[in-house]
């Protein structure tokens, strides 16, 4: 297994402290120390998880553990650009399914398999939490609302390209996989507040309740 370079080690549990400081116990940080480890090594390595484990005094195996469960930490590298997918009800009969299947021929990679460059990990996902933007694609977990195959395939060629990619909503541009990461361990980029979270098609029925003067009923006044 190879080992960090000393000072890169320095620091990745300098910053680990930090994050451990916000919990009430030391074992609850384990996530987010996942995402640091990403943040550096583009997965959650052997020598990642051992730092891991030494720092919080847990097993190897207990951190495996929790790696192996949750579908964003990584067990081999993943691409500079998480390309994912909806292929959930709503996106498929959407045009979702035909976008998977347009990327995966153009790019000559299944779900959770990257790019012979290094660029483009492309995923399947369950759910974008956007239907009302269906069908939607997430690129490192920002929204490309309302895609079609084309524009599926300007967003890859984009990213091959190494031109700036625009999410629909959130950050002004995409930022890589290990720098989301980096944010995902807590660490923020200020990047947050650069755009909408969300669009019109989400705040329709606020609009509408506004417009109408619809409120919840007041505490106690349910029958």
């Amino acid at each position: 297994m190879q080992e960090y370079a000393p000072e890169v080690e320095a620091r990745l549990r300098a910053e680990s402290q930090e994050i451990i400081a916000r919990y009430p116990v030391a074992r609850s940080a384990l996530m987010p120390i996942l995402h640091l480890v990403q943040s550096e090594d583009g997965f959650v390595s052997p020598r990642g998880i051992a730092l891991a484990a030494d720092i919080l005094a847990l097993s190897r195996a207990e951190v495996s553990a929790v790696a192996t469960f949750y579908s964003q930490y990584r067990r081999h590298p993943n691409g500079e650009y998480n390309v994912g997918v909806c292929t959930n009800a709503l996106c498929a009969v959407m045009g979702g399914d035909v976008i998977w299947e347009t990327l995966t021929e153009y790019l000559g990679v299944g779900s959770d398999e990257t790019t012979e460059d290094g660029r483009i990990t492309l995923e399947a996902l369950e759910c974008n939490a956007g239907c009302d933007y269906a069908p939607v694609i997430m690129v490192n977990w920002e929204f490309f609302d309302n895609q079609t195959p084309a524009s599926a395939l300007r967003i890859v060629d984009d990213i091959r390209a190494g031109r700036d990619i625009h999410p629909t909503r959130g950050a002004d541009k995409v930022h890589t996989f290990k720098e989301t990461e980096r944010v995902l361990a807590g660490f923020e980029d200020g990047h947050a507040d650069e755009g909408p979270a969300a669009g019109p098609a989400s705040l329709e029925g606020l609009r509408l309740a506004r417009e109408r003067g619809w409120a919840a009923p007041a505490k106690g006044r349910v029958k």
